[in-house]
């Protein structure tokens, strides 16, 4: 009973923030979008982009299948917001994000707790042993935090012109 309690706070605190973010995301415009959140600093393009390509990670990384858009990873994880690769749409990223999370949050849904606990597919069996604290559940939290510190980003384009 307790480790389902602690399973609902963990994928609900996720969701939680993926609706945040899609209400958030759904007023802005894609001018809004196009801004930069401060000068010099990333879009909400570039931010929406990134958000989509860590989520879609997290389908390997929780052993719940293969990415959906690998095709992010080079765009928005691995070179900044101003390189000159050439990125989706906003219009298709909206999409991509719908997706993405549809997918993801139906996956987190069919999770037990045990589960939650086993080794993420990005540390060895050798490690996991010595740091049993790198689990699929630590992982959760950590990309709950990181979209929480992103939303915050997006937030500073809601009164953008």
């Amino acid at each position: 009973m307790q480790n389902d309690i602690i399973l609902k706070i963990a994928i609900d605190s996720f969701s939680m923030y993926i609706q945040r973010t899609t209400k958030m995301l759904d007023g802005l415009t894609d001018a809004q979008l196009a801004q930069e959140v401060a000068p010099a600093k990333n879009t909400g393009h570039y931010l929406l982009g990134h958000l989509i390509a860590v989520h879609d990670n997290l389908l390997p990384m929780l052993d719940m299948g293969e990415s959906l858009y690998p095709q992010l990873v080079d765009v928005f994880l691995k070179n900044p917001d101003k390189s000159t690769l050439e990125k989706p749409s906003i219009a298709e990223l909206r999409t991509q994000w719908t997706a993405v999370h549809t997918f993801l949050l139906s996956k987190l849904a069919s999770l037990t707790f045990e589960q939650l606990l086993e080794k993420h597919t990005s540390v060895s069996a050798e490690d996991f042993e010595k740091e049993p604290h790198r689990n699929k559940l630590n992982v959760l939290l950590s990309r709950t935090s990181h979209l929480s510190y992103h939303v915050g980003q997006l937030a500073l384009l809601i009164h953008s012109k």
